[in-house]
């Protein structure tokens, strides 16, 4: 029989849960009738007729996420509960602006038959993971493992012909009979399972071992060795496969987790310093870096071998600048003049329609997102929980800020893509997977702990003494 204590903690959860798990289908009830109003006001103002089929589009959203929540409820129940239904929202934003692409009848579309096809499997992934994937310790033991199998993936593109593997000058994709998929997006994934695992069983020899040289305690080479292999080799890969983005998300992965392992800020500083370095040297080695660096800093700037590299960059920071402050109005705006308003621009469609409060109530939303990963990551108990869901909370930020940085011209593009927002149907399964992954350590976090049992009493030892001398011989 469990004690009282057992008994209390089990019935006073079990309502939290609820109360955790109902909040969570409130707000994926309020996110499923946004999107669809958000449809609604496309659709009139295009001038279309509404049908049911509108809110047939609706429901299935609610559907498809009702499943998902279903599978929390079932394997995670005292998971986050604003996370999902803050994915699901970003997720139905991005819908809304590919459909409203498709309505203008935007080169490569449609878009968003494509796009809800993603989604569903990213769903699909999404439950498994959480349904198999029962504890987050257990990726520390494939640690090595899933770094090997990242790096090949990472490489296999750049191994593969162009006629398959190349898109737009860089080697990221594999196509074959009309699909394709980006390794890349997740070998991250894996690649931060390595860094995570490797990090916390070296922690502290990278803070005592080894030699103290311009006032540092530098590690050991044999311990520091594995991590700088694995992060060269990634950087060094897809900077020859020319995907700045990925090279640049790779980079600031390890050196965050360098810096959350360590707590020591001098792994940022030289970080930051070998990334101007690798800067300076790439801008003199790549030509495709100083036309990007070239159209970063003069999107006016005349034509490169007949080719006009600033039009992209041009016409997005035209459309948001009409848009404004509040907006032309979803469905009211010309989104479709800005090439590939669908991914690397979509941010740019959402500042000219919605306009900059707008935006910055989407930036809000991934804001809240980041921020729920990060206090899971905090509340854990286990190093390697606080490590890995802090690399993946800060993948969707340094994502954002690149993509955003991108667009608004702050940053030369890099071509990643806004997370669970733009089309692309690797990129929305990788951040399903991640999502899952981190309401798993989410799930650790929350769960009350077992009470622990009662230590057997045992006798003083002066009674112990008195009872041995007095015992009958």
């Amino acid at each position: 029989m469990p004690g009282p204590a057992a008994q209390t903690g089990a019935t006073s959860g079990a309502p939290r849960v609820l109360t955790r798990r109902g909040t969570e289908l409130f707000m994926l009830v309020f996110a499923a009738v946004i999107v669809t109003f958000a449809l609604l006001l496309v659709e009139v103002a295009q001038e279309q007729t509404v049908t049911r089929d509108l809110f047939l589009y609706g429901a299935a959203f609610l559907v498809l996420f009702g499943a998902a929540h279903f599978a929390v409820r079932r394997w995670a129940p005292y998971a986050d509960p604003l996370i999902l239904p803050l994915v699901a929202l970003i997720n139905g934003i991005g819908l809304v602006i590919l459909h409203r692409l498709d309505l203008a009848e935007a080169s490569g579309g449609p878009f968003t038959g494509k796009q809800i096809l993603f989604t569903t499997v990213g769903v699909v992934l999404f439950v498994l993971v959480l349904k198999f994937v029962q504890d987050h310790r257990t990726l520390a033991q494939y640690g090595y493992t899933c770094g090997f199998v990242g790096l090949a993936l990472l490489a296999l593109p750049g191994l593969l012909p162009s006629s398959i593997s190349e898109a737009n000058g860089a080697k990221l994709w594999i196509s074959i009979g009309g699909m394709s998929i980006q390794p890349g997006e997740f070998a991250k994934i894996l690649l931060l399972i390595f860094f995570a695992s490797f990090l916390v069983s070296k922690r502290e020899l990278f803070t005592t071992a080894g030699k103290r040289f311009l006032g540092i305690d530098w590690p050991r080479a044999r311990d520091m060795m594995p991590v700088l292999v694995a992060w060269m080799l990634s950087i060094g890969i897809v900077v020859l496969e020319k995907d700045l983005g990925t090279s640049l998300l790779f980079f600031g992965i390890v050196l965050v987790m360098l810096y959350i392992a360590t707590e020591r800020a001098v792994w940022v500083f030289l970080g930051l310093s070998m990334f101007a370095l690798g800067c300076i040297v790439a801008f003199n080695l790549f030509d495709h870096v100083q036309v990007r660096v070239n159209t970063w800093l003069d999107p006016l700037g005349p034509e490169v071998d007949g080719k006009d590299p600033g039009f992209q960059l041009r016409t997005g920071l035209m459309g948001m600048a009409k848009g404004g402050i509040e907006g032309s109005g979803l469905g009211k705006g010309l989104p479709q003049k800005t090439p590939w308003a669908s991914s690397d621009f979509i941010i740019s469609a959402v500042g000219e329609e919605l306009g900059l409060i707008g935006l910055m109530a989407l930036f809000l939303v991934y804001l809240l997102l980041m921020m729920r990963g990060l206090r899971s990551a905090l509340a854990v108990r286990d190093s390697f929980g606080k490590l890995f869901a802090g690399g993946l909370s800060f993948t969707l930020a340094l994502q954002l800020f690149v993509v955003a940085g991108g667009v608004t011209g702050l940053i030369p593009m890099t071509g990643l893509t806004a997370p669970f927002m733009a089309a692309g149907g690797s990129s929305m399964l990788a951040n399903y997977v991640l999502i899952a992954l981190l309401l798993r350590v989410s799930d650790a976090a929350r769960r009350p702990q077992a009470p622990a049992k009662p230590k057997p009493k045992q006798a003083p030892i002066a009674e112990a003494h008195t009872e041995l001398v007095e015992r009958p011989r």
